[in-house]
């Protein structure tokens, strides 16, 4: 018989649409390039979608703490969906009535799986602006109370922090700083009278690589290390006060960077009573924390 020509095309299509269907497979188990822009944006879009559900629920509650809860819950199974393995450590420190501060250093996106393990009760973070015009993300954010300042008005920023400040003494609420800066939280800390807490998040070399391009399993620590008492500071130590918990924060750093994140010290580090530590250089990016549990 004559062959029919329609056939022929009918193969090829199906071979094709077969090979659009293999192709990201193969890229994604042989691609590590094409492996870590999926996973990015997965993640991207897991937080997109979340915000998007849950704030018509927050929308109905009004603006408030409280929110902060669904935004918590709704990061917490990315820590599954990647294998990443997240050990709190020193908890312990934050089981306190009376306000204080959290002081964490910021590598990348990430970091947010490791902060809703850590974050206190009733503690809000305080965002870059450009972080509320970011759609659903943005919205959801208003609603759960984070406060949003322009880290590019020092001054502004300063105003607006010394305001939480005020809040976190009159409404027993606390406040997570999500921005760079600690000289002007620092400065609000001897208003307060607060003791401060720093949280390192460990390196994420093992695991994750902006440059390399790789996002695989792993696991990530968080020490939570002891109080740093900010009582009976004036203005004119706020400058120790600033060096003292960044060169902290950066020889614990460091020193689970020499471990690679591998065997993680059974205890943790003693802090000085006074005085400066002597830091290391280091790769990271500071940010500074408040909060209070209930």
């Amino acid at each position: 018989g004559i062959p029919w020509p329609g056939g022929t095309m009918d193969v090829a299509l199906l071979h094709g649409l077969l090979l659009l269907l293999i192709l990201p497979v193969l890229l994604y188990r042989h691609s590590a390039t094409f492996h870590y822009f999926c996973k990015v944006t997965f993640f991207n879009i897991w937080v997109l979608t979340m915000a998007t559900l849950l704030s018509p629920f927050a929308a109905i509650r009004g603006r408030c703490v409280e929110n902060m809860k669904l935004l918590c819950a709704a990061i917490r199974p990315l820590k599954h969906l990647y294998g990443i393995k997240i050990k709190v450590m020193g908890a312990e420190h934050l089981n306190l009535k009376e306000p204080y501060v959290i002081v964490c250093n910021h590598q990348a996106s990430l970091d947010v799986m490791g902060m809703v393990e850590v974050i206190p009760k009733r503690c809000v973070p305080i965002a870059k602006k450009e972080l509320l015009y970011m759609g659903t993300v943005g919205w959801a954010c208003w609603l759960s109370g984070i406060i949003f300042i322009d880290r590019q008005r020092t001054g502004d920023a300063i105003d607006v922090i010394s305001q939480t400040a005020r809040t976190i003494r009159n409404e027993n609420v606390s406040r997570r700083n999500w921005v760079g800066g600690r000289q002007g939280v620092c400065m609000t800390l001897h208003l307060l009278q607060v003791p401060i807490f720093p949280v390192v998040i460990s390196p994420y070399w093992d695991f994750f690589s902006i440059q390399w391009r790789r996002v695989l399993v792993g696991r990530s620590g968080l020490p939570v290390l002891p109080r740093i008492e900010t009582r009976g500071l004036s203005p004119k130590d706020v400058p120790e006060l600033t060096e003292t918990v960044r060169n902290i924060m950066v020889d614990v750093f460091s020193e689970m960077s020499a471990n690679s994140c591998r065997d993680w010290p059974a205890e943790l580090p003693l802090l000085p009573s006074t005085g400066a530590t002597k830091g290391t250089d280091g790769t990271w990016h500071e940010e500074d924390t408040t909060g209070t549990s209930d």
